[in-house]
C-alpha cells in the first residue's frame, strides 16, 4: 500500500474505503479511492459517498468533468441547477460539465454511493467550484 507521498507504481491498483480518511468539508461523508494523487490515474477519479438521514453534500459544479453517480443504496433528492430528481439504490445519475448540483439524503435510512469524474482538470483546484 503506498501513501499518499509515495507515487503509484504501473499497474494495477487497489484501494480500501477503511484506508482513506473522510472528507466531510461539503457534507456527507465523500472518499475519494482512485485519483491522480492515490494511484496515479490520468483520465478521472472515483469514490464513494455515505449521506445520513437528512444531510447532504453541498451545491457545487465541475466546469470540466461530468459526473456519474450510482445509488448503492437509500435514496436521494438530486437537485441538478434547482430541479428536484429521485433517485433510488441501483439507479445511475449523469451530471452534465457545469450543472450546479447537491445531493439531499431525505429519507430515513442513509444513502450510500459510488461516484466517478472525467476528464481531469487541468488542475485539481479548477475541478470543483462551490456555490453555497
Amino acid at each position: 500500500m503506498h501513501s499518499d507521498t509515495e507515487a503509484p507504481t504501473a499497474g494495477p491498483q487497489i484501494r480500501s474505503v477503511d484506508d482513506i480518511p473522510a472528507d466531510t468539508r461539503r457534507g456527507g461523508d465523500v472518499r475519494t479511492l482512485l485519483s491522480p494523487k492515490t494511484v496515479g490515474s490520468t483520465s478521472g477519479f472515483m469514490g464513494v459517498a455515505t449521506i445520513a438521514s437528512g444531510d447532504r453534500i453541498s451545491e457545487h459544479y465541475h466546469p470540466y468533468s461530468e459526473e456519474f453517480i450510482y445509488v448503492v443504496s437509500g435514496k436521494l433528492d438530486a437537485q441538478l441547477d434547482g430541479k428536484s430528481h429521485e433517485l433510488r439504490a441501483r439507479q445511475g445519475l449523469l451530471i452534465p460539465i457545469n450543472v450546479r448540483h447537491r445531493l439531499v439524503n431525505p429519507s430515513e435510512e442513509e444513502a450510500f454511493l459510488v461516484f466517478h469524474l472525467g476528464p481531469l482538470a487541468p488542475r485539481p483546484d479548477l475541478g470543483h467550484v462551490d456555490t453555497e
